[in-house]
């Protein structure tokens, strides 16, 4: 409720009526805002969201260009150090069943790419040199922060029946906790 209240006072700003502020009345005038596209004054707040997916959804997810990014990096990060379990760590498709010859197949392509990943480090090549041979499955951290404008924009496309399954695999969740926080902002995107 607060994220409305503050949403409210900055919209109210364009019609000085801050006068018409009451407990209640965030969530009408939020609202109409959505309701009338004037969507310009959701950009005055911002959410941090931290996505745990693979690098290939990670890679759609930064084509959003009104956001910032800190992403784990596979230039610093070295996978064969305790830290990280002495393994690639990879995300598993959800559109391939287990042990199908898809599934099978995409399963030796990452212990191949691991193999020579950690082949390339035995003969001194350094973590950055390495990770040339890293699969766009290889898990990756990314915090994602996004006004509510562009949140918007985001689960839009991220969410739709054509996006990438393992894309809806987080954005739809993340579209469910944002109905919950921020009612109102969120509740027109239906998936």
């Amino acid at each position: 409720m607060e994220v409305l209240k503050a949403l409210e006072v900055a919209g109210r700003t364009c019609y000085k009526s801050e006068e018409k502020i009451t407990d209640e009345s965030a969530i009408s005038f939020v609202k109409k805002l959505i309701d009338r596209g004037h969507e310009a004054m959701i950009e005055h707040f911002s959410v941090s969201v931290r996505f745990i997916c693979d690098r290939g959804v990670s890679h759609e997810i930064v084509r959003h260009r009104i956001a910032s990014f800190a992403q784990e990096s596979t230039r610093y990060c070295n996978y064969s150090k305790a830290q990280f379990g002495n393994e690639i760590t990879v995300i598993e498709p959800l559109f391939w069943e287990k042990d199908s010859p898809a599934y099978n197949v995409w399963e030796t392509a990452c212990a191949a790419a691991e193999r020579f990943y950690f082949e390339l480090l035995k003969r001194g090549a350094n973590a950055q040199e390495a990770r040339s041979v890293l699969p766009n499955s290889l898990k990756t951290e990314i915090v994602v922060t996004m006004n509510l404008r562009e949140w918007r924009h985001f689960f839009k496309l991220r969410t739709a029946p054509t996006a990438h399954p393992q894309m809806r695999e987080v954005a739809i969740p993340a579209l469910n906790t944002f109905k919950e926080m921020i009612p109102v902002v969120f509740d027109d995107i239906v998936v």
